[in-house]
């Protein structure tokens, strides 16, 4: 089996490396300003609706183009299609806005970055990898750095538990497998067919789910809502539909490990918004942050 670090060398051998450069800034951009769109949804809607408006809208932004090629899915490839849509898209998009009713917006972003470590650990322990002294060493500062997240000062917001950022770790471990099933079991599907019919597992379900709620009062009643349910939908549509579909065609390109590493810049664009925002942000936290992406770095470095 190829392991990451050949396809990292071989596959961006040919690649426009210009292509892929722009691709990691418009991703990072994106996924920078998901958190305080999240932020946003949650003034009117609970967690797991806002969850299931980014995904259900997600999904039939990108299905129609997808569906026509059904039959160009192999039967031994759709559960892996299924655990993408799962792990990439479905249970994290719960479990960030979870997370945001207790920590902030930008911390939030910050602790994202730790997809590339989780990266890793699957890719090593599943996939293939090669481990090896820097990767371990850039774990553990990793860890260490989303530590002094957690406990920094005024990491939440009033009131708030720091542990809940437990559920943004965790969106980055489901994260984590979905990136390199993508590489590894998905690399010859087009991107738009891995997306369409992976939020097609996670979308339809959450559909079903959002309009047994109370969605349609909270949104006729609740004032502020059409901002709310507009920030939202500007989350399906550009940070799970499009920047799908962009993140997919990135991976192919580039390698999971290295895709992935368009984390070192969404903190720093989810830190942007927070301030705008006015979160508090201190030393300490960029010193958690430093620490997460110094992790990356050496897990991303030459063995």
């Amino acid at each position: 089996m190829k392991t990451i670090d050949d396809t990292s060398s071989s596959g961006t051998k040919h690649a426009d490396r210009k292509k892929i450069f722009f691709l990691i800034a418009v991703l990072a951009v994106i996924w920078g300003s998901s958190f305080i769109m999240m932020k946003r949804g949650l003034n009117v809607y609970e967690p797991a609706q806002v969850g299931a408006i980014r995904v259900f809208s997600a999904f039939l932004c990108v299905f129609p183009f997808a569906f026509r090629h059904f039959r160009k899915v192999k039967a031994s490839q759709w559960k892996f299609i299924l655990a993408s849509g799962l792990l990439g898209n479905g249970i994290p998009a719960i479990l960030f806005p979870l997370a945001q009713t207790n920590i902030s917006s930008s911390v939030a972003g910050m602790i994202n970055a730790m997809t590339p470590l989780f990266t890793m650990i699957v890719g090593v322990a599943l996939f293939g990898m090669v481990g090896g002294r820097n990767r371990i060493l850039g774990l553990v500062i990793g860890l260490a750095g989303a530590l002094v997240l957690i406990g920094g000062k005024n990491a939440t917001m009033e009131n708030g538990n720091p542990w809940f950022a437990g559920f943004i770790m965790l969106a980055t471990v489901c994260y984590a497998f979905s990136v390199n099933i993508l590489r590894y079991k998905l690399a010859e599907l087009s991107s738009v067919v891995i997306t369409g019919f992976a939020l097609m597992f996670a979308g339809i379900p959450l559909g079903i789910y959002l309009f047994s709620t109370d969605f349609i009062q909270r949104t006729m009643e609740v004032e502020g809502s059409a901002k709310s349910l507009s920030s939202v939908l500007i989350l399906g549509v550009f940070s799970t539909a499009i920047s799908s579909v962009l993140f997919n065609h990135l991976i192919k390109m580039a390698g999971a490990l290295s895709a992935s590493s368009v984390t070192y810049l969404i903190p720093i664009v989810a830190m942007m918004w927070g301030l705008y925002d006015h979160e508090n942000l201190g030393l300490i936290h960029l010193f958690g942050l430093a620490a997460i992406l110094g992790g990356v770095y050496l897990i991303n470095k030459r063995q």
